[in-house]
C-alpha cells in the first residue's frame, strides 16, 4: 500500500506526520469519494511528486472516473481562484475587490460530481494555498448545503498532513543529495 511506502520513507523526527498520515487517511470518517478526492486534491495541490506518485493510484483505485477527473479540476482551478483571491484579499487597496475577475471558472458550477464533494476539496486545497478568501467562500457552502464542522475539519486535517508529508519528504530529498 502506497500509504504505509510513504509512512516508512518518512525519517524518525517526523513520526507525528507517520502517526497522522495513517489516522486521516486510514481512520477516516469521510465517505470514500470524499476521502479520495481530498488525498488526490491535497497531493496535487503538495507540489510534491513523491506524494503525489504515492498517493495518486490509490486515489485512482477508490475513485470513479469522473470524480478522479473532478478532484484534479479542484486542485487545478483552486491553484489559480487561490492566487488571484488572496492577492486582491492582500492588496491594501479595496478597488481591486471590484474589479470583475474575467477568469473562466466554469467547472465550479458543474464540476461533473457532487457540488459538496468539489467544494470540500477545494477547500482543502485552499487550506494548502493559503486562501483565506476562498476557505471562508467553500467553509460557507458546504455549511449551507448540511455539511458539519467536522467534516470541513477532517478535509483540513487531510490537507495540513498530505502538506507536511510532502514538504518533509522533499526536503530530505534535497539534503541526500
Amino acid at each position: 500500500m502506497a500509504l504505509d511506502e510513504l509512512k516508512a520513507a518518512l525519517p524518525d523526527y517526523a513520526k507525528d506526520l507517520k502517526l497522522n498520515l495513517g489516522s486521516v487517511i486510514g481512520n477516516s470518517e469521510l465517505p470514500q469519494q470524499q476521502l479520495w478526492g481530498t488525498v488526490l486534491a491535497c497531493a496535487i495541490a503538495s507540489r510534491s511528486p513523491r506524494v503525489l506518485r504515492e498517493l495518486e493510484p490509490e486515489a485512482k483505485a477508490n475513485l470513479k472516473p469522473e470524480a478522479y477527473a473532478a478532484a484534479k479540476s479542484a486542485a487545478a482551478i483552486m491553484a489559480m481562484n487561490n492566487v488571484f483571491y488572496r492577492t486582491r484579499h492582500l492588496l491594501s487597496d479595496p478597488e481591486y475587490g471590484t474589479l470583475r475577475a474575467g477568469l473562466r471558472m466554469n467547472v465550479i458550477g458543474n464540476p461533473g460530481v457532487e457540488k459538496v464533494d468539489f467544494e470540500l476539496w477545494s477547500l482543502a486545497v485552499s487550506a494548502i494555498n493559503g486562501c483565506g478568501q476562498c476557505l471562508d467562500s467553500h467553509e460557507q457552502v458546504l455549511r449551507k448545503a448540511g455539511v458539519d464542522r467536522e467534516t470541513v475539519q477532517e478535509a483540513v486535517k487531510i490537507a495540513a498532513v498530505i502538506q507536511a508529508v510532502g514538504t518533509t519528504l522533499d526536503a530530505e530529498a534535497v539534503m541526500a543529495e
